[in-house]
């Protein structure tokens, strides 16, 4: 993610009709590992990674950086909305730093087919586009994710390019940057 700069961090919460976008917490950690550990989560991120490992390794405030936010559902975790600057080891397109953050978002199967990670993701590209005026979004999806490439549109993203990662076809678009209103 691009440095903060003027923009305070820890965010103040983010507030939607039925979410709370927000720092995370010591508390959310077991929810966290779910997440991660979750075989239908994993299915297009390359795999759940082993709860045990992830006991062991998962920090005792997980996520706890700018751009982290946790998806609250009447104080229970749901899932996580995160900015990010492009690892550059990792398999992308052929223009890998343009300067754009990156969108990630993952949630829990039980909170699939209801619309929140479109809330949850609409209004964390309002929170980014006020803190970071001027910045591209970047997404990247396997075009098998057929819920993924259905938001990415729904949240104003085109597509750039197609590549091979992972034994599967990703897709790449970005999100041209939107001016603060006022």
């Amino acid at each position: 993610m691009t440095e903060p700069g003027p923009t305070a961090w820890p965010a103040d919460p983010i507030r939607t009709e039925r979410l709370v976008l927000r720092q995370s917490e010591a508390r959310d950690r077991a929810a966290l590992v779910a997440l991660f550990a979750s075989p239908e989560v994993g299915t297009y991120i390359g795999g759940a990674r082993p709860r045990d490992e992830l006991e062991r390794t998962m920090p005792e405030v997980p996520g706890r950086r700018p751009g982290f936010f946790v998806i609250d559902l009447d104080g229970a975790v749901i899932g996580i909305v995160t900015f990010d600057r492009r690892d550059p080891g990792r398999p992308g397109p052929s223009h890998p730093d343009a300067g754009e953050s990156w969108l990630g978002y993952l949630l829990l199967p039980e909170a699939w087919g209801r619309g929140y990670a479109a809330e949850a993701c609409a209004a964390a590209l309002g929170w980014f586009a006020g803190a970071f005026p001027g910045v591209r979004v970047a997404l990247c999806t396997q075009t098998a994710n057929d819920r993924a490439m259905r938001l990415a549109a729904k949240l104003g993203f085109t597509e750039v390019e197609r590549f091979e990662a992972y034994g599967a076809e990703q897709w790449f678009g970005v999100r041209s940057p939107v001016a603060p209103s006022g």
